[in-house]
């Protein structure tokens, strides 16, 4: 946030006593495999788990995609971040957090399902970014189209999100693409390949990778 636009202090963000424990964020599209890596990263580091969309917000986002046009939808969704950046950042001071989604998905989702550059969304979220608690490591996770179709085919909770990403057509691309462009611009990316291994090799990778990072700070 530049000096141009300050917060007031009744809007900056709230002070936790304590360390910050690190961040970990899981992104990607639907049914690679983000919540089942994070239930086992919960139980393995012993971490909170937090969904983004956090509650309450997660009980309203079917009605916001089907009632809200573009802009006020992004800002639900910008509202749904900020609530979830106070959990974070409230779980932190206790110990490491797992997030299943955090700002990358908003910014690639909503840019694919409205069909504008990337950029535009991140401009969007600009003035809000320094409240936003900052991630110690994102990791992206990619599979083939083939895999990620059987993985949709025997997911038991399927949402209409997931059945557009295949249905509507160009929407697994523009949102595949997106990804990749807000990675690109994160510091603290990294990519994971799911095809061939399993969650819990998975999961083992990215405990090392943070017990062999734990000396560096946050980077965003």
């Amino acid at each position: 946030m530049t000096d141009a636009f300050r917060l007031p202090s009744p809007y900056q963000p709230i002070y936790c006593e304590g360390g910050q424990g690190p961040l970990v964020v899981l992104e990607g599209v639907s049914g690679v495999g983000k919540s089942t890596l994070r239930d086992l990263l919960v139980k393995r580091m012993e971490a909170a788990g937090i969904h983004t969309l956090h509650t309450p917000h997660s009980s309203w986002s079917s009605a916001a995609n089907d009632r809200l046009r573009p802009l006020p939808q992004f800002a639900f969704y910008l509202s749904g971040l900020l609530h979830a950046s106070d959990a974070m950042r409230q779980a932190r001071a206790i110990g490491t957090v797992v997030a299943d989604r955090y700002i990358s998905s908003v910014i690639a989702c909503h840019a694919a399902v409205h069909r504008v550059p990337v950029t535009a969304v991140s401009t969007l979220m600009a003035p809000y970014w320094s409240y936003l608690t900052k991630p110690t490591w994102t990791f992206y996770l990619a599979c083939s189209e083939e895999t990620l179709r059987g993985r949709l085919a025997s997911k038991t909770d399927l949402t209409r999100d997931d059945a557009d990403l295949l249905a509507v057509e160009g929407r697994l691309p523009r949102l595949l693409e997106n990804f990749s462009a807000v990675a690109e611009e994160d510091p603290t990316a990294v990519w994971l390949e799911t095809d061939g291994t399993t969650a819990e090799s998975l999961a083992a990778r990215i405990v090392a990778h943070l017990e062999s990072n734990r000396a560096e700070p946050d980077r965003r």
